[in-house]
C-alpha cells in the first residue's frame, strides 16, 4: 500500500512517475482540509470577487457573525485568506487565487454530480 512517506521523490524514480515530495503532500493535504466546509468554500467564493469585511459575509452567506469569523480565522491559518485593517474592520481577501479556482472546480463538478442524479 502507497502511504505519503513512500510516495517521495527518490533519485532513481522514472521523471514520469515522479510524485511530490511527501512535505509537498501534507502541505496540499492541510489546504484541502481547510477547505473542506461548505461556509468556507462560500467564502472562498465571495472573496474571489472582491475583498471583504466580515459584516459584508455574514450579509452575503446568511450566517451568524462569529461563524464567519471562526471559519475566517482558519481559512487565515491555512494561508488561505489574509487580513488587512481598514479603519475599524478588517478587509479579507484571498491569497492566492489559483485557490478560487480549485474551490470554484469541485462546485462545478459538484453540481455536474447532481444534475446527473436526478
Amino acid at each position: 500500500m502507497k502511504t505519503v512517506s513512500n510516495l517521495a521523490l527518490t533519485p532513481d524514480s522514472p521523471a514520469d512517475d515522479a510524485q511530490p515530495q511527501a512535505a509537498v503532500l501534507d502541505t496540499a493535504g492541510e489546504l484541502l482540509r481547510a477547505l473542506a466546509a461548505p461556509v468556507r468554500i462560500a467564502i472562498v467564493l465571495q472573496l474571489r470577487e472582491a475583498s471583504r469585511c466580515v459584516h459584508e459575509l455574514v450579509d452575503a452567506l446568511e450566517v451568524p457573525q462569529p461563524l464567519v469569523s471562526q471559519h475566517l480565522r482558519i481559512l487565515k491559518a491555512a494561508g488561505v485568506v489574509a487580513g488587512e485593517r481598514a479603519g475599524r474592520e478588517v478587509r479579507y481577501s484571498l491569497v492566492d487565487h489559483h485557490l478560487a479556482e480549485i474551490v470554484l472546480a469541485a462546485v462545478e463538478h459538484a453540481g455536474e454530480i447532481t444534475e446527473a442524479s436526478r
